[in-house]
């Protein structure tokens, strides 16, 4: 985004604004402002944070087709120049007017630092008004974001009790099938065949519990939330949270004891990437 303000028809203030993780600051001034870099750098840095921002002071010139209209001043200097130059040279032709209009809107005009500095101060205040409106549409994005992953970890929960069941009986199957096969099945008790059913399923109900991850995503989950209500400058702590949520997506999908399971935890790394290419967009 650009904002432009101009203290004077002389010379226009323009700052553009591009997002970024951290704060990176370019001038462009003439040699004659180069005095004011130090003061338009403070002011950048008190107002932002992060993105790529470059401010530029450049003369406006004349509008297309516009007659200038020099100064009493500037016409004076410009008879003392062709006086001189005559004199040393009197075969030399005299200014016509249309030199005389050319160099008197070429000439530089003295900007008073006071009024660039004002201009400048109206020009980060229009971009930080547009920046605002632009923080308040990515916080509703955002917020939309989380609410998709609340709802992708709520279809989660339920599914670990049900493959936990289906091992069960699966594993009580083979077991039978095996002691069939090898002609034991008499001498072993229904019971014992049952209780190592039991104690295997129970086993691997420990090993895919995602009710730790499930949490702990909940809890990131909220703790955005509650920056993004709260405002101010929360780009970074955003973006140690998402890598965190990552982690435990990728959990959920190292454990996944289903198909379903599996597809919830690649649908919750593409959101949760989202969120994190606009996260890079907040301050």
């Amino acid at each position: 985004m650009a904002a432009k303000a101009s203290p004077a028809p002389a010379l226009a203030v323009e700052i553009r604004s591009v997002n970024g993780r951290f704060l990176d600051i370019a001038m462009r001034l003439p040699d004659e402002l180069r005095g004011l870099e130090p003061a338009l750098r403070a002011m950048l840095t008190a107002r932002f944070k992060r993105g790529k921002i470059e401010l530029r002071l450049a003369g406006t010139g004349s509008a297309e087709g516009a007659v200038p209209e020099p100064t009493p001043e500037q016409l004076a200097h410009l008879a003392r120049v062709d006086a001189g130059v005559r004199e040393h040279l009197p075969h030399a032709r005299a200014l016509s007017v249309h030199e005389a209009l050319h160099w008197c809107r070429s000439a530089p005009e003295a900007q008073p630092e006071h009024a660039v500095l004002e201009a400048a101060e109206l020009c980060v205040e229009r971009l930080a008004v547009a920046r605002a409106r632009e923080g308040e549409r990515l916080a509703a994005v955002l917020a939309e974001r989380v609410a998709h992953l609340r709802a992708l970890a709520d279809a989660a929960e339920p599914l670990v009790p049900g493959a936990v069941s289906r091992m069960q009986q699966r594993f009580l199957e083979r077991w039978k099938e095996a002691l069939d096969k090898a002609g034991a099945a008499q001498s072993v008790a229904r019971e014992a065949i049952e209780e190592r059913a039991l104690n295997e399923a129970a086993a691997y109900a420990i090993r895919i519990d995602v009710a730790e991850e499930l949490a702990r995503l909940r809890s990131h989950l909220d703790e955005i939330a509650r920056l993004l209500d709260k405002g101010g400058e929360i780009g970074k702590r955003l973006e140690f949270i998402i890598q965190e949520l990552l982690r435990e997506a990728n959990t959920l999908g190292s454990k996944s004891p289903s198909i379903e399971m599996t597809a919830i935890s690649v649908d919750m790394k593409v959101a949760i990437e989202q969120l994190r290419e606009q996260v890079q967009n907040v301050e």
